[in-house]
């Protein structure tokens, strides 16, 4: 069979159409009844549980997603609580180190300079309490304002719930915080006058939990805001500062606060009164009173409830470069 065109030239040009055998026709009708043939939506599957990169998902699915990611969140929050003093020829022992120096430098400031120790049984025991144990509440408070924007690049390549990057912060915090706990109650039994060691200490775990929780809710909170405006980063040194002298970290703010809707704003404020449950149980051997329990409470549930919405509710934002 020939079939016949006009070239270029306007000549007409004839050439042979060759003819199919009965294998080939017999392929061509195999593959216009296969899959091949269909329509896109043949080929991918259905579309339209497709979601966009970076969407937010429902409350349930997005936490059932974060719980699916739980051991990588383990795992990264390791390895960088190990890698955070590697250019250092002490390596982890920073970790303790840095804020014994602070405890140090506190104490003879307020305890031998000033004199606030007076009157005070133990004072030593107040303040090294007092310091490690607020690093854990202000570690995580100076470092969520940042966490996002610090974790643009990872945050563009791959998607994933952006609540792990917060939660990871906590953890890392956390697991420094421990051995930051040995160190302390090793000291406070060492260093005259010593404290006595008690099944009421079994109660500092409970403690820690909840400390954890609130922090947790607080890097929630910050990780969004700092997102949103990034020049509360310049002022969370000032903000941490004056969240240390208002929750009676390094004195008692009973000595200096005489008036008492001033003195019960001190004492409503989260941290006050997780310093005050440590030191109760490392200091007094006594169990805190059920309000400080159920304070602790309320703002751990209500703190960690409203810092995970607030940041779920910018999910599709953190992707973005416009804030």
């Amino acid at each position: 069979m020939t079939t016949q065109y006009r070239g270029r030239s306007g000549a007409t040009v004839r050439r042979a159409r060759r003819t199919l055998d009965q294998d080939e026709l017999r392929f061509l009708r195999e593959m216009e009844t296969t899959h091949l043939a269909g329509r896109v939506t043949d080929l991918y599957g259905e579309t339209r549980h497709l979601k966009p990169m970076g969407g937010r998902a429902p409350m349930g699915e997005y936490l059932a997603e974060v719980w699916q990611r739980r051991h990588f969140i383990m795992r990264e929050s390791r390895n960088k609580v190990l890698s955070r003093t590697n250019d250092t020829r002490l390596g982890p022992l920073w970790l303790v180190l840095s804020p014994i120096l602070l405890a140090a430098f506190y104490w003879l400031i307020f305890g031998v300079v000033l004199g606030v120790s007076r009157g005070m049984d133990n004072f030593v025991a107040f303040i090294i309490i007092g310091i490690l144990m607020f690093q854990f509440t202000s570690g995580t408070l100076s470092q969520s304002v940042r966490c996002i924007v610090s974790s643009k690049a990872m945050i563009k390549s791959f998607s994933y719930p952006r609540a792990a990057i917060p939660i990871s912060l906590v953890i890392r915090e956390l697991l420094a915080q421990v051995l930051i706990i040995v160190v302390m109650m090793v000291m406070i039994l060492a260093i005259p006058p010593h404290v006595t060691i008690s099944t009421v200490w079994l109660f500092v775990p409970v403690v820690l939990v909840l400390q954890t929780l609130i922090n947790l809710g607080i890097a929630f909170f910050f990780a969004r805001f700092g997102f949103k405006f990034p020049d509360v980063a310049q002022a969370m040194s000032f903000v941490v500062r004056v969240l240390m002298y208002a929750s009676g970290v390094i004195f008692p703010v009973e000595r200096f606060l005489d008036h008492p809707t001033a003195l019960a704003i001190v004492k409503a404020n989260p941290v006050w009164m997780i310093l005050d449950a440590y030191r109760s149980i490392l200091m007094e051997n006594t169990i805190p009173d059920l309000s400080t329990w159920l304070g602790l409470a309320a703002w751990a549930v209500g703190l960690l409830s409203f810092g995970f919405i607030y940041f779920w509710q910018a999910e599709e934002d953190y992707a973005r470069d416009e804030r």
